[in-house]
């Protein structure tokens, strides 16, 4: 082969591979549009269905009736194992019934997600933190679902993979994968779309019970930016703080200050609050809880703070390790 015959195949493999590295590192353009239609499909269909959540040996089913109209989303989801729960939503207003306890917990959807909605109602971001792409198409409770596959672009957060009805573009099923290992999933058994729900299926059953049940409101306060006094000094890349708030906690006599942290899939919570006064303070350290959840606590200035989130534990652990009062410089 003459020199100038090698210098042209090393330039042409070389444009190969610098085009082959680019479309890896991109996200497909049509993978995002279908991120669009997974966002918008639960606030644009009614639906009635069962799903199963699993997570290494722990199963556990729900039924939920999901009904869109002018008034915006109303929801009934039912857990059909072990201890009896049943949460009514309408728009982002929750009631938690459980009757068991006989409490009912009223709260607002911040950034809580739910099955099969996911997303936030913005996608904007989400190609800064994951690479989004096409899979084939799999047959899911017999109906057809286009395969996404979400590869985060750093070891700070956990990859996804969705299989989406073709037809509305809700999420039939959703994995959560820790360097291709699943942690957890959730998937449709039972999923019938295009169907009127009658708005007295949407009560709770126990409604009609609970005039001596106790009442615990979570109902939270928002707050300016770096109005509570802290601040996560050093965001993991793809990151932003989504809200400042007071919260009210389940067990906690007092407020305590909340910082909301989302990279537009992955959301993490900061909670601050007072040790004094506490009757048995949690204990510093890294904790895992069910599923992806990864839990981090630290004491800081006699105030105990505690990270948690869907993503790996050396994520959590920088998030707590970067929380700072505003008058630590």
């Amino acid at each position: 082969m003459t020199r100038v015959a090698l210098a042209t195949l090393i330039m042409l493999l070389g444009s190969i591979s610098s085009a082959a590295a680019e479309s890896v590192l991109h996200s497909s353009p049509e993978a995002l549009e279908w991120m669009q239609r997974i966002t918008a499909a639960p606030r644009q269909h009614s639906y009635i269905g069962t799903f199963v959540y699993s997570s290494g040996d722990h199963i556990e089913t729900s039924r939920i009736l999901h009904r869109v109209d002018a008034e915006g989303e109303h929801e009934k989801r039912e857990v059909l194992d072990g201890m009896p729960q049943e949460i009514i939503r309408n728009n982002d207003e929750m009631r938690c019934y459980m009757p068991e306890n006989k409490t009912i917990v009223t709260e607002k959807r911040w950034l809580q997600k739910v099955f099969p909605a996911l997303l936030p109602q913005s996608t904007g971001n989400i190609d800064d933190s994951y690479i989004v792409r096409l899979g084939g198409q799999e047959r899911i409770s017999d109906h057809t679902c286009q395969v996404i596959e979400l590869e985060p672009r750093d070891n700070r957060r956990y990859g996804h993979k969705w299989w989406v009805d073709t037809r509305t573009g809700l999420l039939l099923k959703a994995a959560v994968l820790d360097q291709g290992r699943v942690v957890e999933q959730f998937v449709f058994t039972h999923l019938e779309t295009g169907i009127e729900i009658d708005k007295a299926l949407l009560k709770s059953r126990y409604a009609a019970k609970t005039a001596e049940w106790r009442a615990v409101n979570l109902v939270s306060s928002t707050m300016g930016n770096e109005k509570l006094g802290w601040r996560v000094r050093d965001l993991p890349q793809g990151f932003r703080k989504v809200i400042e708030m007071k919260r009210n906690l389940s067990g906690k006599p007092m407020p305590v200050n909340h910082i909301a942290l989302s990279d537009g899939l992955a959301a993490v919570s900061v909670f601050i609050e007072p040790v004094a006064g506490q009757a048995s303070p949690p204990t510093p350290g890294l904790y895992r809880s069910r599923g992806a959840i990864n839990i981090y606590s630290r004491i800081v200035a006699d105030n105990i703070i505690t990270a948690v989130g869907e993503v790996p534990s050396a994520t959590v652990m920088q998030i707590g390790d970067s929380v700072v009062s505003h008058r630590v410089k």
